[in-house]
């Protein structure tokens, strides 16, 4: 590899911008908020299988709850100016 490649790769992954936490949370908070989306939609498509619209509506439930704690985590990572 030449010295100008190896320059080139000694500074991937150096950026801090962002905590590999701080992207964490957020891209999983983005992941959850779309899957609560959706479940709107399966309820929906379930419509004459109560089974299935409660499995999807308890889903929704647990997903909300997840969605509050991973909010009030990041909070208290801008509390603590980690973001």
């Amino acid at each position: 590899m030449s010295l100008v490649a190896e320059k080139q790769l000694e500074q991937i992954g150096m950026t801090r911008g962002c905590e590999h936490h701080d992207y964490d949370l957020v891209h999983e908070l983005d992941t959850r908020l779309h899957f609560l989306w959706r479940c709107d939609q399966y309820i929906a498509n379930a419509d004459g299988n109560a089974p299935l619209q409660n499995l999807w509506r308890d889903l929704k439930r647990q997903e909300q709850q997840n969605i509050e704690k991973i909010k009030m985590q990041i909070t208290e990572e801008v509390n603590k100016g980690c973001f």
